[in-house]
């Protein structure tokens, strides 16, 4: 056949009518969506972050024997040292009321944030499997790791609660704050977690960089020591410090579960006004979050 005759076999656009054109296209099937950022409905795709977070917080203890307790090993172990070592090598937590719960309340709290985060980097590139196969949610992905470690939180919170009242915490009604600031402190670690699962899929020195930070994170919060401390020698640095969200979180735990007399965090920062600061940075850090992992979805099965 030759090329004169194989161009007429095939008609070209213009050979068609208007009206033949409009029924070609209602023939054609419906274009295939790629992988989105939140993709289908909010009720599905919280549905689908709470399945896959509930499936990993069971498969943590799957064979297990001794299963929850194992979670409580890490804080614990990492509590008993420090506190030998700030109570009896270093007097650190010498004059400070309930040092014991205050030093336990921080590691857990801040162990949440940096595990999950750093937990959640690889999450969507160990997924490669299920985003290549079907449509998905991909940011379900980062916020299901950040959950399951969540509900971890919870329990331990638990624990911090009853050596609190070991220790002679009593009950008060800044215990109302503990649900709020948890959810808080879930926030902050979510959207910062959504972002790094989204760039280390493009760039691999994500993580190692961020197990850096995050060490720097715990040094420059009121974990180990109180914020006092730091407000005797400059009262800017102390500020400064706690324009960190978890180090606000972590100081306005203290005030309101444990120790009702310690400062709270607009008492370290001076004002009501200057606490939209890390307020602030908490909103930036869920745009920035969202934003990174919609402009990467389009893309994520290529980049992987």
């Amino acid at each position: 056949m030759s090329a004169e005759t194989a161009s007429r076999s095939s008609p070209e656009v213009h050979d068609y009518s208007a009206g033949q054109l409009s029924a070609l296209t209602e023939r054609m099937p419906n274009r295939v969506a790629g992988p989105q950022a939140l993709g289908g409905t909010a009720r599905r795709f919280f549905a689908l972050t709470w399945m896959l977070a509930y499936l990993d917080f069971k498969l943590k203890f799957f064979g297990s024997v001794l299963g929850y307790a194992w979670q409580l090993v890490k804080p614990l172990a990492m509590f008993g040292v420090l506190y030998f070592v700030f109570t009896e090598v270093v007097p650190l937590g010498e004059g400070v009321a309930y040092y014991g719960a205050v030093l336990l309340s921080g590691i857990v709290l801040f162990s949440f944030f940096s595990e999950a985060s750093v937990g959640a980097i690889t999450s969507v590139l160990n997924a490669e499997g299920l985003i290549r196969k079907i449509s998905f949610p991909i940011m379900a992905i980062p916020l299901a790791s950040v959950t399951s470690i969540f509900l971890t939180l919870f329990l331990n919170y638990g624990v911090v609660m009853v050596f609190a009242l070991i220790a002679g915490v009593r009950p008060s009604v800044g215990w109302l704050q503990i649900i709020p600031l948890l959810f808080l402190l879930y926030l902050v670690t979510a959207s910062v977690s959504v972002a790094l699962s989204a760039y280390y899929v493009r760039f691999r020195d994500v993580k190692p960089i961020w197990e850096v930070i995050a060490q720097v994170l715990f040094y420059s919060s009121p974990v180990i020591y109180p914020i006092s401390f730091v407000q005797e020698r400059s009262e800017t640095l102390a500020t400064i410090m706690m324009c960190n969200p978890v180090a606000t979180i972590i100081q306005q735990m203290r005030h309101a579960a444990i120790d009702p007399s310690a400062p709270s965090a607009v008492d370290v920062l001076g004002s009501w006004w200057l606490l939209a600061v890390p307020m602030g940075i908490v909103v930036l850090l869920m745009v920035f979050g969202y934003f990174s992992i919609k402009r990467l979805a389009p893309t994520v099965a290529e980049e992987m």
